[in-house]
């Protein structure tokens, strides 16, 4: 029996958003970064689902679980080396995606609500990081669960009660690791689920595209045309995932979790991941425990506003010079943030980590609604 698409309800949905779903003829390269985010999103589950299977959630057997994958379970190596690296695959993706949403304004309404799902899957996808970080139970994964858990005893009053409920008791301990495993394996699944609903928004309201003007007029099916565009940034992303799998798998890790957690011998300097240090060094940046901590939280949650902060009439940066200064501007910023987030806290790196802070949240808060007023000034009727 032949199945016909036009009256097939599954048929008719893969049908409609996935292979005559309308697209901008002159969307970019950039645009593939989404469909590279579910191809990481699928290894991460995949890969995630069959170590699980292997894992041992017990401070006592946890670090000899992952070496037990690595050694004598068939493939292990791989599986733990593509899921370890295909983190920060996932992280280099989605900074990507956000940056080019970020330069082309697709947070400018009517794609708001699209914009804010985004964000708080980056959240979900930093929270469910830390998670799966702090499983190995090596000595930086430990530290890194007793460092960060304790920030919540920077907030009065309910700050004690938060820490001793994500630690099961009064100190980071097994209780601890259960919890950490059973979120690390339940949050994905709610990312999953974000991730159905955003590519739905998107479509609802259709995609942007690098004019940021409409589009309407100009479309073609995203099959065969995009999908040929997306499958082969899809080979190159491989080759550049399967460098470091293959070839270099411990470089954005940290030696100290080849060691096994010890609470007896803290490590001379505590870092987190690579993808968590410019949030990491605008902590430090603060001298203040609460207010750093609130800083730590706000760097992310300040991408919220961004829809409602917005003046500017026009979505691309392609036709806002100024804006394109400052959008490199903050780019830079970040990557002096990461670079900083590594080092000891100590001078002059506090005070450059501090301007570099000034800056981040400057961007967001004053020169996006600012700007979009001063070009509007500089328009000629």
């Amino acid at each position: 029996m032949v199945l016909n698409i036009k009256k097939h309800p599954i048929l008719q949905v893969i049908n409609a958003h996935l292979i005559e779903y309308p697209t901008p003829a002159n969307l970019s390269l950039f645009w593939n970064y989404g469909f590279l985010a579910g191809m990481c999103l699928s290894i991460q589950l995949i890969s995630g689902i069959a170590l699980a299977m292997h894992y041992t959630p017990h401070i006592d057997l946890a670090f000899l679980s992952t070496e037990h994958i690595m050694r004598d379970v068939n493939c292990g190596w791989l599986l733990r080396y593509a899921h370890a690296n295909g983190a920060s695959m996932f992280f280099i993706v989605v900074y990507i995606h956000l940056g080019r949403g970020l330069y082309y304004g697709s947070y400018i309404q009517p794609r708001g609500f699209v914009w804010t799902l985004g964000v708080i899957i980056l959240l979900l996808m930093m929270a469910t990081a830390f998670l799966g970080y702090v499983l190995v139970w090596g000595q930086m994964s430990f530290w890194a669960a007793t460092v960060i858990t304790n920030f919540f005893t920077a907030f009065p009053i309910v700050g004690d009660k938060i820490v001793t409920l994500l630690w099961g008791g009064f100190s980071v301990d097994n209780a601890t690791l259960n919890r950490f495993f059973s979120l690390h394996y339940l949050v994905p699944f709610l990312i999953v689920g974000l991730v159905v609903i955003h590519m739905a928004a998107v479509h609802f309201d259709g995609s942007n595209n690098p004019l940021g003007i409409s589009s309407n007029s100009d479309k073609i099916s995203f099959f065969p045309y995009f999908f040929i565009k997306d499958s082969l940034g899809f080979a190159f992303f491989l080759l550049f995932f399967s460098f470091f799998v293959y070839f270099s798998p411990n470089y954005l890790g940290h030696t100290d979790n080849y060691i096994p957690g010890n609470p007896m011998v803290t490590p001379e300097h505590i870092v987190p991941e690579w993808y968590f240090l410019p949030a990491y060094a605008i902590l430090r940046s603060i001298p203040n425990k609460l207010l750093g901590v609130l800083a730590l939280f706000a760097a992310i949650l300040i991408l919220l506003i961004l829809p409602i902060v917005n003046t500017s009439e026009i979505r691309s940066s392609t036709y806002r010079p100024i804006h394109q200064f400052f959008f490199w501007l903050l780019v830079s910023d970040y990557l002096i943030l990461g670079y900083l987030g590594q080092q000891i806290p100590e001078s002059p790196f506090i005070e450059i980590g501090q301007i570099a802070s000034i800056f981040y949240f400057s961007y967001f808060l004053l020169v996006i609604p600012l700007l979009g007023i001063f070009e509007k000034s500089l328009q000629v009727y």
